[in-house]
């Protein structure tokens, strides 16, 4: 699997970064890709968090989201891929830095 980090560079909303989408290379998913993946700065401006694909609905006209990645039993599963991704978006920023 490929973490693709898409610069995301319109200013609104503000704090988001970037998309990251998987791309998968081996087995049954090879040659697909998981999208809805966004890297934000934290409110609190310490650090970055990524959000995971959801679809959003509304009950009672409230605002809900569904995740629709989720974990099979073990709930930090999900904490795997978001430093992947946390990881990728570093890697990715480094090599901007470099280029310029």
């Amino acid at each position: 699997m490929v973490v693709k980090i898409v610069p995301y560079e319109k200013g609104n909303p503000p704090g988001k970064l970037a998309d990251a989408e998987l791309h998968f290379t081996d087995g049954v998913l090879e040659g697909l890709k998981l999208i809805g993946f966004s890297v934000w700065e934290r409110r609190s401006g310490s650090g970055r968090n990524v959000t995971f694909p959801a679809r959003q609905y509304s009950v009672n006209g409230e605002r809900r989201s569904f995740a629709l990645l989720r974990p099979v039993v073990d709930a930090t599963s999900q904490d795997r891929v978001r430093d992947l991704i946390l990881q990728a978006y570093a890697e990715h920023e480094e090599a901007l830095a470099t280029a310029s």
